[in-house]
């Protein structure tokens, strides 16, 4: 019986910073429509892996796939113009320009919504986020931490994107920032886009993703269905140390 060909499909990849090596054989993948998690220790390879399948780290080996076609060693922009957004760690918030100039930047690569939707606009990220409206004329460097990450949020969702790959996005801000930004990457999942979440807090990945890759030392070193791993806290406090 033929099975569904994954959104994203990493086979074998190894990556290298110089002599360096970050990912050693790593695989994974991300269904159309699906919410993954992707967990480890700091320094294990998590956001070497995003940045691979952006292109910004290509691997040396292996193959990547995204949509059916292969992505290994296409540059960056053009990857992205394929329907992959990424919202960084450090959010990349321009910081002299507004917030509206912000967001505008994803609207230049978008494309028709991945699951069928209405396309999101300026008009309906302002209607969705209130905030933002209010901060349209203020620029990035005066954002706060909870400011910027749903800037750069909104930004994505602007592309149009079939996959959304988020690094962190939890970090560094309060609880009800927190809780309020997992509302909208909810919202995210809803809309039928798949994404690739980097999280250091386990407990809040494990109990939105559907399925958990745990890494250590650039491998892959579990592979299954976040429920199970969060139900099982004596596996949890081994790969993880929580």
């Amino acid at each position: 019986m033929a099975t569904e060909q994954p959104l994203l499909l990493v086979e074998g990849i190894d990556t290298f910073y110089g002599d360096a090596q970050a990912l050693n054989g790593l695989s994974l993948t991300v269904g159309s429509g699906e919410t993954v998690c992707l967990l480890g220790r700091n320094g294990q390879g998590k956001t070497t892996t995003i940045k691979s399948i952006l292109g910004l780290v290509p691997p040396r080996r292996g193959r990547i796939t995204f949509d059916g076609a292969d992505i290994t060693h296409l540059p960056t922009h053009q990857i992205a113009s394929r329907g992959i957004a990424w919202v960084p760690d450090n959010r990349r918030i321009f910081p002299t320009l507004t917030v509206e100039r912000n967001l505008e930047m994803g609207l230049h690569r978008a494309l028709p919504p991945a699951g069928g939707g209405a396309a999101w606009t300026l008009d309906r990220i302002y209607a969705r986020f209130p905030i933002l409206g209010g901060l349209r004329h203020r620029s990035g460097e005066h954002l706060s931490g909870g400011e910027a990450q749903l800037v750069a949020i909104a930004r994505a969702l602007l592309m149009g994107p079939k996959l959304v790959l988020l690094d962190e996005p939890s970090q560094g801000l309060a609880p009800k920032i927190v809780e309020d930004l997992m509302a909208v990457i909810e919202e995210i999942r809803e809309e039928g886009i798949a994404m690739l979440l980097v999280e250091q807090n386990s407990s809040l990945a494990l109990g939105f993703a559907q399925r958990a890759y745990v890494i250590d030392d650039g491998h892959i070193v579990h592979a299954s269905d976040a429920a199970d791993l969060d139900n099982n806290p004596e596996l949890k406090t081994r790969l993880l140390a929580v």
